[in-house]
């Protein structure tokens, strides 16, 4: 491992707590591709498959940011594990309706409840800041790290989905994404001596991390850069399965998100000069530059060669966006304010995938790539307009609190 990499994980717990949320967001990446690929197998509808995965994400943006308020006032342990365990019911619920054929509302009800999952990204970044907010340098390579993981789980998270949906049964994807889901969050949540200290007052008194207006702008843009991700994820199962070939569909979004992954990898190990808000417009600008070759798209090699260099400007983005909401929210709050940018993406891709299932209905795969070319259009243009607020003195006021009181004895300090 790289110098940088080695030196933030020398502090006691952290690989423990990272590997724990590798394993539970891994279900980021597999349910929603995986209530598609289940569905689209049991009934052929991808429009009904489509508007399912939105429900999911959907949820998710609803409940999510509310999961980590409650997180940022009384602590990861307390309010993880019982929202984990009623995702995991809801999941059973919706595998169980999907597999007896019952009418569609019931898969929507439990759909909705499965979408209720913690950001455990969001967590795991929380415990990083919580480390290192003395040095900027070790917190950029910390997020960068997370990125990397985030794409590993993109990588093996949809080979997986669909595989064991394709080759075993069709709820066996969602099945597993459940699994890792409760598994990953309460090994995170044992790990006691890595947890932020809970800010109940401060949180109560404060008001949402949302009244930022960098955080705004983060959030709106981040809602177009879902619905990329949403687009590409439904267009490229239907892609590869009118042309023979559906299982490949996991290798072709797992190419995409190794893209991202190496260029994640390079930039964790860049010493980075200037404004993270300049490193960010060019970064969404170039996710939305790299869309239009997937216009041209009429198999899948061109497309995995198209996808992969789309990758390479995801995770630096990623990362910078991590950055700037660590700079625009209070810390107090700092969990929830990297929780509205996954809701952003959530309920991006719950529009992206719904409306890429309908497009693919009517009109067929390949038209289907419009949807993330417009969505990269809508994420540019919200970049460039709101770039200014990102690019303003930020306050400091109310941010001095500091979580550094984790002793390495494993014990928190009251």
């Amino acid at each position: 491992m790289p110098s940088p990499y080695r030196a933030v994980f020398e502090a006691p717990g952290t690989v423990r707590f990272s590997a724990a949320g590798f394993l539970g967001r891994m279900p980021l990446s597999m349910m929603g591709i995986g209530v598609v690929t289940m569905v689209s197998q049991l009934t052929g509808r991808y429009g009904l498959a489509g508007a399912l995965s939105a429900t999911l994400a959907m949820a998710a943006a609803v409940m999510g940011p509310q999961v980590s308020r409650l997180v940022d006032r009384y602590g990861q342990r307390r309010v993880l594990r019982p929202v984990a365990l009623f995702a995991g019911a809801a999941v059973a619920g919706l595998l169980v309706c999907a597999q007896q054929r019952f009418p569609d509302w019931t898969l929507f009800v439990f759909a909705a409840g499965a979408g209720c999952v913690p950001s455990l990204g969001s967590m795991v970044r929380a415990r990083w800041a919580a480390i290192h907010r003395g040095s900027g340098r070790l917190l950029h390579t910390a997020y960068s790290w997370e990125s990397i993981v985030d794409e590993v789980c993109f990588i093996f998270g949809p080979i997986v989905s669909i595989g064991l949906s394709t080759a075993w049964f069709p709820e066996a994807g969602p099945l597993l994404a459940g699994v890792f889901l409760l598994v990953g969050v309460f090994w995170l949540t044992a790990q006691r001596a890595t947890e932020p200290r809970p800010h109940p007052k401060a949180t109560h008194t404060g008001g949402s991390a949302l009244r930022s207006r960098g955080l705004q702008v983060l959030v709106v843009t981040f809602v177009a850069t879902g619905a990329i991700f949403g687009g590409i994820d439904v267009v490229t199962v239907a892609f590869a399965e009118e042309r023979g070939h559906k299982a490949a569909a996991s290798l072709v979004l797992a190419v995409y998100a190794l893209g991202s992954c190496l260029a994640g990898a390079v930039f964790g190990l860049l010493h980075l000069r200037g404004e993270a808000s300049g490193r960010w417009l060019v970064g969404v600008c170039a996710m939305a530059v790299s869309m239009i070759p997937l216009q041209l798209a009429g198999s899948l090699p061109f497309l995995a060669v198209a996808l992969f260099a789309a990758g390479l400007a995801v995770a630096p983005t990623m990362v910078t966006t991590m950055a700037l909401v660590e700079q625009h929210v209070p810390r107090t709050e700092l969990t929830e304010g990297m929780t509205w940018t996954s809701t952003g993406l959530a309920v991006g891709v719950a529009l992206g995938s719904s409306a890429a299932g309908w497009v693919v209905d009517a009109h067929g795969a390949e038209s289907g790539y419009v949807v993330p070319v417009a969505a990269g259009a809508v994420a540019a243009a919200v970049a460039l307009l709101g770039y200014r607020r990102l690019a303003e003195p930020v306050p400091r006021g109310g941010r001095g609190q500091d979580d550094r009181h984790l002793r390495t004895d494993g014990e928190h300090v009251a």
